[in-house]
């Protein structure tokens, strides 16, 4: 599918979800309020503290645990692709190196969080978005726009947030055991509750697929991951909080000409206490670690990247205003069999962040600033703008900078680094209009993202290493709209990129300028039914844009029957028409990556 002509029906569609709620007629109050909290979600990644979709003045996507157990993706990118403004492409399924883009913005430009701990390797600049359990989690928050005066170096696209279940009640425990095509099998197992201030949540699980062949004529490549998480907090009469947080994924993955062993891991305590009414302390300290054991073509090699931070956040309340200041120290470290030039780095920072209440005017303002050893001083602010225009449409305008950190690989690589390299720098602009009915909702943004100092490995007196040379241009449109209909759940994202390099008057490589997404499922008694259909327009792989990768449209199905008292059972179908597409080629070895074609997979559930 080169041109998705169905996208102006599809647009139309989206803009009548809500119109169709609307015309349900008179609804109970207790529906409209189940639907909205839905629909109408709170949000903590956008401002650093809980606001609800429309009050935070931002693109926001929530996926939340419904969804994540409807859908049963195999992997986090299965979950983001063709979401609000997210683009994604792969070297294949089951394991194979995935990069994730935000409003156009390079991989390396979106951090990931795991209940606010950052990961990511810090020679790649990226988190291995691949190895990620979406079992493991109950939640995802994906923000788009900049948010570097919040979350400092990367966050010139967005970010997405992962949060893993806290755990209430009764004990429950919860088991599921699966399997299906290319020899995939996979199994969970979970204990979750709470009694007198302590939560608890205990999780593990485990993948193993023999794969497929992503590049034809090289062998199934396959892929296997061993994930271990906890969760445990304890809150005291006075209210303050002390909590900690693990989660360690571990296995081996295989690709065309040897294999990775990987682990990764987040892990972090923290302690909140209330000082007064108003004011409200927090400190985190954590630890996220990126390691890989290669063996290839080219020989063996280990990478092991470590990020320990220190975090403290202060809120104060102020009658309907809040104010958010704080500080933050990461210490980077790299060890391994490569010899960097340097292998480690500081950066200080201390930011603050003000949110507003003037109803219906809203205002919030942020700035931060980042003292880094390797690239130096930068400073990032933002400021939003919001109008209540009635009690549905709220209209909203934003201002923000941010900057892309230099990795240990481009700055300091044997041979290849450059420790001269600045940092990327962005602003931004964004306007967007939200209507909120009770039980829809639709959300529409227009947005323009200058980048100047973009690093670009190219050639220059001689010398093949990275540079600041390049500029780009970022705008789109994002159409979202969602409708909780009787007894069907919908969703439908639209969404158009312009990602241009100024320099050349060329697309960015790899991202997609169009796609959509529609997901609809329906509750029949015990049964759920339900499918996702999405649709993406061509990419370019070369920064000359001659090597076009066709666009393509694939439809997944799925199936849940509650069979017994506490247990189920889950049909998935993939790419239902086994439709073959690629989102990575390589140029040097003259090979596509395909993604996997048709597939089934079939699971049991107690508990949960």
């Amino acid at each position: 599918m080169n041109k998705p002509h169905s996208s102006r029906g599809l647009a139309f569609a989206l803009a009548a979800l809500p119109l169709a709620v609307q015309a349900q007629g008179e609804t109970t109050a207790a529906a409209d309020d189940a639907a909205s909290q839905t629909l109408n979600p709170l949000v903590v990644t956008a401002a650093l503290a809980p606001r609800t979709a429309e009050e935070s003045l931002a693109s926001v996507t929530v996926i939340d645990e419904q969804a994540l157990r409807r859908q049963d993706p195999k992997g986090i990118t299965d979950i983001l692709r063709a979401r609000p403004g997210v683009d994604v492409s792969s070297n294949g399924a089951f394991g194979k190196t995935s990069s994730v883009y935000l409003r156009g913005t390079g991989s390396e430009s979106t951090p990931l969080m795991i209940d606010g701990i950052r990961l990511r390797s810090a020679t790649l600049g990226s988190p291995a978005w691949q190895f990620l359990d979406p079992r493991m989690f109950e939640r995802v928050e994906v923000v788009r726009g900049p948010r570097g005066s919040l979350y400092g170096a990367d966050a010139v696209g967005g970010v997405v947030q992962l949060f893993t279940p806290r755990g209430e009640g009764e004990p429950t425990p919860s088991v599921t055991l699966g399997g299906g095509s290319f020899d995939t099998r996979r199994g969970s197992a979970a204990l979750s509750g709470g009694e007198g201030g302590t939560r608890y949540h205990v999780a593990a699980s485990h993948l193993d697929s023999n794969g497929y062949e992503i590049v034809d004529g090289q062998g199934d490549k396959s892929y296997d991951n061993t994930t271990g998480l906890v969760r445990l907090s304890h809150t005291f009469a006075g209210g303050a909080e002390l909590g900690l947080v693990g989660l360690r994924s571990r296995g081996n993955t295989e690709f065309v000409g040897g294999d990775t062993d990987y682990a990764q891991q987040v892990a972090g305590v923290y302690g909140e206490l209330p000082i007064t009414e108003a004011w409200g302390s927090r400190l985190t300290l954590s630890e996220a670690r990126d390691e890989s054991d290669n063996h290839d073509d080219f020989g063996d090699s280990v990478i092991d990247t470590r990020t320990r931070t220190a975090r403290w956040e202060n809120t104060l309340d102020l009658g309907p205003h809040q104010l958010v200041a704080g500080a933050e120290y990461a210490r980077d470290d790299v060890s391994g069999t490569t010899a960097y030039v340097e292998d480690s780095r500081d950066n200080l920072a201390v930011f603050s962040q003000a949110l507003l209440d003037f109803s219906p005017f809203s205002v919030q303002a942020a700035l931060r600033h980042d003292d880094n050893e390797a690239f130096g001083e930068e400073v990032t602010g933002s400021l939003a703008l919001g109008y209540a225009l009635d009690e549905i449409h709220t209209l909203r305008a934003s201002y923000g900078t941010a900057f892309r950190a230099p990795t240990f690989n481009e700055l300091y690589f044997p041979n290849f680094g450059n420790p001269d390299l600045e940092a990327e720098h962005s602003e931004s602009i964004e306007l967007g209009l939200r209507g909120q009915l009770g039980r829809g909702f639709w959300d529409l943004a227009l947005y323009r993202t200058e980048i100047d100092d973009m690093i670009a490995n190219t050639l220059r007196n001689g010398r093949f290493a990275p540079f600041n040379v390049d500029r780009a241009r970022i705008r789109g449109v994002e159409i979202a709209t969602g409708a909780d209909v009787n007894d069907w759940t919908l969703r439908a994202a639209l969404t158009y990129t312009d990602p241009e390099n100024r320099e050349t008057g060329k697309r960015l490589v790899r991202r997609a300028s169009r796609s959509l997404r529609f997901d609809a499922d329906r509750a029949l008694g015990d049964w759920t039914l339900g499918g996702s259909w999405i649709a993406q327009g061509h990419r370019y792989n070369d920064v000359d844009n001659e090597q076009r990768l066709p666009g393509f449209g694939i439809l997944n199905l799925r199936a849940g029957w509650d069979f017994a008292p506490g247990w189920s059972a889950r049909l998935m179908l993939e790419n239902v028409f086994d439709k073959e597409y690629v989102t990575t080629y390589d140029s040097f070895n003259d090979y596509a990556y395909r993604d996997a074609g048709r597939a089934a997979f079939l699971s049991v559930s107690f508990g949960g």
